[in-house]
């Protein structure tokens, strides 16, 4: 997995516009959450689309970040949590048990 550390409040913006143009996928991840880390292994062990850019949140290091993707994004904030952004905004999102990569490449394959 490829994943791109999500760490800086300006990443946001480049999202956006890079969302104009390939899709990006933001996971949120707590290193202290049991759940969050079956998450992560789902997700990585199912291997990444070469169809979208993957962000990686640590939200307990930058979760003042991670409280600016819930607003940006206008999401419930959650942990874990993915968010599928296209044209700039959240089209799909998904926590805890029910996140996985085929339903992330399902809904590229929809959008």
């Amino acid at each position: 997995m490829n994943w791109i550390e999500l760490n800086h409040p300006q990443q946001l913006s480049h999202i956006r516009e890079l969302s104009r143009s390939r899709p990006q996928v933001i996971f949120k991840h707590s290193t202290r959450c049991s759940l969050s880390s079956v998450a992560k292994d789902r997700l990585e062990r199912t291997g990444q689309p070469d169809s979208a850019d993957f962000y990686f949140l640590d939200l307990l290091k930058f979760r003042s970040l991670s409280d600016q993707v819930a607003e940006d994004f206008a999401v419930y904030h959650e942990s874990p949590q993915v968010l599928l952004i296209k044209d700039a905004e959240c089209i799909y999102e998904e926590s805890h048990g029910a996140i996985s990569m085929n339903a992330i490449i399902e809904q590229l394959a929809l959008n």
